[in-house]
């Protein structure tokens, strides 16, 4: 039986301007790779690269909209790019996007597609639930692919768990402790625009999500918040 998770957001993060979708998807079989998936990547990285180009990375709504929620919480965007922006600046110039496991190639490619901010953790590894807040400076922050923990300065949204560790700063970085794995079974998503994401917009980013995730891991979904939906 799997355990009870819950999510929640501050108010204050709200009224920056931050607008998303929280699911859990459980029963989930990961893969290093599927047959049909790298078909249908191939495919649709082909079509994103024909009119991608530095000014439309700049000049795409979305994007500039978590440029807009960094400014809001006084963050450099030089030093903080928002994991879709970066996502496609790779893909421009590696015409390539970055492969991990298929569960973690789906959200990356619907990211692409979406210019939203996703990503997964494996709940086994989350403490207890979720909280969308402002940092204090007391948190936990062990950057994806880092070899120790970084300090992090207070007054920035991150998504917390229960013992105080960020799971993911701004929609920058997520971290060691909850990735992706093979054997993971159990996963918390995170689907995060800004103002400038429309209901609509949440709708097809968390259905492709789940159609994909479903086609090629298996798995049930349950949408735990929208902050349109409340």
């Amino acid at each position: 039986m799997n355990r009870p998770l819950s999510f929640d957001v501050d108010s204050i993060v709200l009224a920056l301007g931050v607008r998303g979708a929280y699911l859990r998807m459980t029963g989930l079989t990961n893969h290093a790779t599927a047959a049909e998936f790298e078909r249908i990547l191939s495919q649709t990285t082909d079509a994103l690269l024909a009119s991608l180009s530095t000014e439309s990375i700049a000049n795409d709504p979305e994007l500039r909209g978590f440029r807009l929620l960094h400014d809001a919480v006084k963050r450099s965007n030089k030093k903080n790019v928002a994991s879709p922006e970066n996502l496609l600046n790779i893909l421009l110039q590696r015409r390539l996007m970055p492969r991990i496991n298929v569960l973690v190639d789906i959200y990356n490619l619907v990211s692409l597609e979406s210019r939203l901010a996703l990503g997964a953790h494996d709940v086994d590894k989350i403490a207890g639930d979720v909280h969308l807040r402002l940092t204090n400076g007391s948190e936990t922050f062990w950057p994806l692919g880092s070899s120790e923990n970084k300090g992090v300065s207070a007054g920035e949204y991150a998504y917390i768990d229960s013992s105080n560790d960020i799971i993911c700063r701004l929609e920058v970085r997520q971290v060691e402790k909850t990735k992706v794995e093979l054997h993971t079974s159990d996963c918390f998503y995170i689907v995060q625009g800004s103002s400038a994401t429309s209901s609509t917009h949440l709708d097809w980013t968390v259905n492709r999500l789940i159609s994909l995730t479903h086609s090629f891991c298996g798995g049930t979904a349950d949408v735990l918040y929208r902050t349109d939906q409340k």
